[in-house]
Formats: structure tokens, C-alpha cells, sequence
């Protein structure tokens, strides 16, 4: 059946988009605007991925995708079970974006190119028949008399129901915590870590397949690749503790100490095997031995901090031993601070999931008003996890409208 129904859409990025075009397909007939604070339409998108647009990750069991984000990890779970990756993939095959899958399981489209998929969503939108504008920011939002009102700098708009898709906006936060939601204060939640320490100045670019990172103080442990830059450290194991720890590490200013496991095993099993080692291979010079595929130059660093350099195995001290021990399995850093993981910016906070139907995306606590994407409590580590999120969400609110 036709419908006459007027649903704006606020905020012109990827949860919007897919939102809209969604919406149009559920809702025939239904006016759809969609309202973009900014002058450009899909940046995010376009920057995501290293420009190829990371579109989701191959990961098809609702039970084991949830656990790739630190806050909505419950939450999700239902959402997922209506749409989740495969559901992507084919929607996007439906409009004649290819996706692949790379060694790491992300999936980007068949042409490397985040541009396919800004095109696909600006020409759905225009088959559609979605209205679109930009810079056009919200500076009130109010219900009346049935309908939802949004006024922006030039005009009112009267909406029978709202789809907020605005991202990590304060001012959008804002005017829902004046309409009586509760807001989760953000904070960034993948980020690099700044470390100045003289034993990787010399090593940027340097990298090892398999590290353990472990935030002194706290539970936060978790592992991957990692990689050493001109300003301390990053790769998936620090992008993983900076997403599970973003509220810890933001109280504690970004302040404090690290460890960094360069083989990912405990200090006391690395300690096991260089006694070993030292017992059977003690003609070999340490520094000219690397294990655990720690890069040459990484491990003469080790073994010039450990004072070991130029020595042979049989030459160790019991001392000399568990210090090269330490300094391979549970080297410790200082965090100075972080910075922004390369253009891609996503934070911790948002509105508070309780306050969601997670069925339906709709608000518990206002008719007619719908979210979805980064403006939830809801954020993931990198890998296409947070994109996903976006698209579930988002598909879930289209037809719930």
C-alpha cells in the first residue's frame, strides 16, 4: 500500500543513506529527506579503509560477531540475527557492488574504491527519489500534535517520524538530552598510542605478526599485529586496547603504563625456552639469533637494552636471562597520550541502549523517533565491525518506521 507518511532523515552519512534507501524500499510512497549538517555527503566513507571503504567483515555467526564490540555487545545480538554480514553482502551484490574478502576476513568492494560505494548510495537515493540537503543543521527538535518538528536555520519541517543517523554529533546529543534522553558522555575509542622511548625511536615502520598488550592497572589485554611508529604504537592490538579500554584510559587522562608482549607468550613461558635455548644452542651470538619473528632490528634493540649484545647464549647470566625474558614478553611503555587512528574517527558514548528498543530501533521514550549508527552507545574495533553495526541498525529502523 502507498503511503503519504514524511520521514526526515538526519545526518548524510553511511547510516543515513542506507537508512533512506531502505525506508523507501519498506515505505512506497513515503516523503524521505534526508538533512546533512556538513557540505559534503558520505566523508566518512570515504575515507574509511585507507580510501577502499572496509564495508563489513567476514564473520557470519551473530554469537562471535558481537564480540568484536566492547559497548553493545549484548545489545546487538538480536539485531544481528534480522541483519547482519551476509545480508550486506547481498544487498550490495543486488546493486551491483561486488564485495571481496581479504587475508584479515575485511571485506571491501571489488574495485578498491570507497567511491563505489558513495555512487551506489547517491544513485539508489536518486532511483528512490530522496530528497537531499546539505548544510542544513538541526537547531531544534520537538513534538506536536502527533507529528515531530524540526526546524533548521531556513525552515520548519514537519515529520511523522525521525530517523537520527547524526553520528558522534554533540549538538544532535544535545538536543535528545533536552528532550529527556540520557546521553553516555563520548570518548574516543580508536586511537594510536603516543610513547617516547628510546628504545623505538630508531624503529618506526617496524612491525610484529603476533604482540599482547597489557594495560597495567586494569583487565584490558588484548592481541594482534602491531606496529611501531614516529610516535609510539599501533596496528590491531593497540586499535583493540584503545576500544576496550576508552573509558579507563580516558580517566586516567591517557596516562599510564603499558606492556607489550613482542611474542605473545607470558614472560614466564619465554623464560622457560631461553634457558633451554641456552642450554642447547650456546655458540650463537644473541644478538644475531631473532626469535618469535621479532625483526632483526627489533631484537639487536632488545638485547642492546638487555646489555646482552655480542654475547653467546652459554654466556648468559641467570639475570641477563630473565631480563631479555621481560624485555621480550612484557616490555614495559609509558602511554603519553594518543592520537587519531588515520582519518577514521569513532567514539565511545552516545544514547544510552537502554533507552532503545533494540527490536525496532525505535526510542522507549518518544513515538516516531528512530537512531541508528555511531549516535548509539554502540562502537567496535576496526575491521568493518563498526560499519556493520551501522548497516543493521540502520535497516532495522528503515523497516520499523
Amino acid at each position: 500500500m502507498k503511503e503519504n507518511k514524511k520521514i526526515v532523515v538526519i545526518g548524510g552519512g553511511a547510516a543515513g543513506f542506507f537508512g533512506a534507501i531502505n525506508a523507501a524500499a519498506f515505505h512506497p510512497g513515503a516523503e524521505i529527506l534526508i538533512l546533512e549538517k556538513g557540505t559534503q555527503l558520505l566523508g566518512k566513507v570515504k575515507v574509511s579503509g585507507g580510501g577502499r571503504c572496509n564495508v563489513t567483515h567476514a564473520c557470519f555467526d551473530p554469537n562471535e560477531l558481537v564480540r568484536f564490540y566492547p559497548r553493545g555487545e549484548k545489545e546487538l545480538l538480536g539485531p544481528f540475527h534480522q541483519f547482519m554480514t551476509g545480508d550486506t553482502v547481498a544487498w550490495f551484490s543486488e546493486r551491483g557492488v561486488e564485495l571481496k574478502t581479504e587475508s584479515d576476513n575485511r571485506m571491501f568492494p571489488q574495485s578498491n574504491s570507497s567511491q563505489t560505494i558513495i555512487d551506489c548510495f547517491l544513485s539508489e537515493a536518486q532511483k528512490s527519489g530522496i530528497q537531499i540537503r546539505t548544510q542544513c543543521g538541526i537547531h531544534s527538535l520537538h513534538r506536536e500534535n502527533e507529528k515531530w518538528i524540526v526546524k533548521t536555520e531556513n525552515e520548519t519541517i514537519a515529520a511523522d517520524k525521525i530517523l537520527l543517523t547524526a553520528g558522534s554529533s554533540i549538538q544532535v546529543w544535545e538536543l535528545l538530552r533536552k528532550l529527556g534522553h540520557t546521553i553516555i558522555d563520548p570518548v574516543p575509542s580508536l586511537f594510536t598510542f603516543n610513547c617516547k622511548d628510546p628504545r623505538i625511536a630508531t624503529l618506526p615502520g617496524i612491525s610484529v605478526p603476533h604482540a599482547i598488550v597489557r594495560i597495567v592497572g586494569s583487565t584490558i589485554e588484548t592481541e594482534g599485529p602491531l606496529l611501531i611508529t614516529h610516535w609510539g604504537f599501533s596496528g590491531p592490538a593497540v586499535l583493540r586496547s584503545s576500544a576496550w579500554g576508552a573509558n579507563w584510559l580516558a580517566e586516567k587522562n591517557y596516562s599510564c603504563t603499558f606492556m607489550i608482549s613482542w611474542n605473545g607468550q607470558t614472560q614466564k613461558e619465554t623464560l622457560a625456552e631461553l634457558r633451554t635455548l641456552r642450554d642447547n644452542e650456546g655458540k650463537k651470538i644473541c644478538s644475531a639469533s631473532p626469535l618469535y619473528e621479532i625483526p632483526q632490528r627489533l631484537w639487536k634493540t632488545i638485547c642492546d637494552y638487555c646489555s646482552i649484545t655480542d654475547i653467546k647464549w652459554a654466556s648468559l647470566s641467570n639475570k641477563q636471562i630473565e631480563l631479555l625474558a621481560k624485555e621480550i614478553s612484557a616490555a614495559e611503555f609509558q602511554l603519553e597520550g594518543k592520537s587519531t587512528f588515520k582519518d577514521e574517527f569513532v567514539t565511545a558514548g552516545g544514547i544510552d541502549l537502554a533507552e532503545v528498543n533494540m527490536k525496532t530501533m525505535e526510542s522507549k521514550l518518544f513515538p516516531g523517533l528512530f537512531f541508528a549508527g555511531e549516535i548509539l552507545n554502540i562502537d567496535a574495533i576496526t575491521g568493518g565491525f563498526n560499519f556493520q553495526a551501522a548497516w543493521t541498525t540502520s535497516f532495522i529502523a528503515a523497516k520499523s518506521l
